[in-house]
């Protein structure tokens, strides 16, 4: 079997979505299919979020009918009659769910909240692209992933239970597929022992597709977006890009480490573990050859691989009594950022200090700050940015840097990162 991963852009209209078909009525081997929201979708879901938070319910709920109605609309330009109506009665279910959801949204638990609003995108895009399948004559069926996927209660980027998901995933999923089935599934979401929804981090569709694509002992992962294949930048924030038409999983997981957003920092591990390949393709020219992602790429000789991550604070934390930074200051930092739950993008330490570039979340910056200056002196350098690029030449170093503020700087053999401004 096969899992497909259609990602916002693909559908983020109903001619977009039409276009879909002939790339799963063309695959004859049993087809899993795991979809994201609708495009804005997200951000429209947290826009509610925020309103709710604030206490202004009537507003909340008001963008909430908007977006389902928007739902609405689009599954009236996607289905027939017949098929309208039964996409409204499940729609319309789903509605519910999202208004009590809003209603019960609180500030004081906002990634929980945030969770239970926010999971219902992949449910709403899932449900119409179902029925636009058995409208077109596919034996589908539409399966509630929350029901499949289980994981702790860390809102916003959940651990999987491998365990009991594998178990469900094949007792759901599994046999659905064996019927010839084409199974269409929710992005992103799973659910915690108590039936609380949650969601599995940033890109976290791209997660999905690769641990049910472990769990089920797929072939191959396709992900279909908008570019050509893999490339060695963001061709939005860089020119010149060059497509790769093979790399490894090693090459691709650093570069998800180090913020590249084509593949989710998480996603390699289960496809490397099973040697799954992945392959990245075009949904706009399904005969794009694409590239792949795998195991073994012979003695491919990489051009630069540049990453770069805006909206960072460099954060450095100095001892006051001027005692070095070793072992027993190193474990209370990181004690802190691991109960914070924040993510380390760089980290170097000198004599007396620890420095860190993280991702600028107001809600995390604040409680760190607090954390850390109960025992230490701590200052940051807000709206820097951090530059990875793998495979470097100081040609390719200097024309990026060029005119920028250089913070901090660190190499190895294959790697160089800098924290500018």
């Amino acid at each position: 079997m096969k899992v497909y991963k259609f990602g916002g852009a693909s559908i983020a209209d109903a001619g977009r979505m039409t276009a879909l078909l002939p790339i799963v009525q063309n695959e004859n081997e049993p087809l899993l299919i795991v979809m994201s929201a609708l495009g804005k979708t997200t951000n429209a879901l947290e826009n509610i979020l925020a309103h709710a938070c604030k206490g202004d319910m009537k507003a909340a709920q008001a963008l909430a009918d908007t977006l389902i109605d928007q739902h609405m609309t689009y599954a009236l330009a996607l289905l027939d009659d017949m098929h309208f109506e039964m996409a409204k009665k499940a729609l319309a279910t789903l509605a519910n769910e999202l208004k009590k959801a809003v209603g019960d949204a609180d500030a004081a638990f906002y990634d929980q909240s945030y969770d239970q609003v926010v999971c219902m995108g992949e449910l709403l895009s899932t449900c119409m692209f179902h029925h636009f399948l058995l409208q077109n004559g596919m034996d589908a069926e539409w399966v509630d992933v929350r029901k499949v996927i289980r994981t702790d209660d860390t809102y916003r980027d959940a651990a999987i239970d491998w365990n009991y998901t594998k178990l469900e995933a094949e007792a759901i999923i599994g046999r659905k597929l064996r019927q010839g089935k084409i199974v269409v599934v929710q992005g992103f979401i799973g659910s915690t022992e108590a039936g609380a929804s949650v969601t599995l981090g940033r890109e976290g569709s791209d997660y999905t597709a690769a641990v049910l694509a472990a769990m089920l002992r797929a072939s191959s992962v396709t992900i279909w977006k908008d570019v050509d294949g893999f490339r060695n930048a963001d061709p939005k924030l860089f020119a010149d890009t060059v497509k790769i038409e093979a790399i490894s999983y090693n090459e691709v997981i650093e570069m998800a480490f180090y913020g590249a957003q084509i593949i989710h920092p998480k996603t390699i591990k289960p496809l490397h573990n099973n040697n799954i390949p992945l392959y990245v393709k075009c949904f706009l020219d399904k005969e794009l050859s694409g590239s792949v992602i795998k195991g073994d790429t012979g003695n491919v000789a990489y051009p630069p691989l540049i990453v770069l991550k805006d909206k960072q604070v460099l954060v450095q934390v100095t001892t006051r009594d001027f005692s070095f930074i070793t072992e027993d200051n190193l474990s209370r930092i990181y004690a802190i950022f691991h109960e914070l739950k924040v993510k380390i993008n760089l980290i170097q330490n000198a004599a007396i200090s620890f420095v860190a570039c993280i991702d600028d979340r107001e809600d995390k910056i604040k409680a760190l700050l607090v954390a850390l200056g109960k025992d230490y002196k701590v200052s940051i350098n807000e709206s820097v940015s951090l530059l990875t690029v793998r495979h470097y030449t100081p040609e390719i170093f200097f024309g990026l840097t060029k005119d920028k503020q250089i913070l901090l700087r660190q190499e190895t053999r294959k790697t160089l990162q800098a924290v500018m401004k």
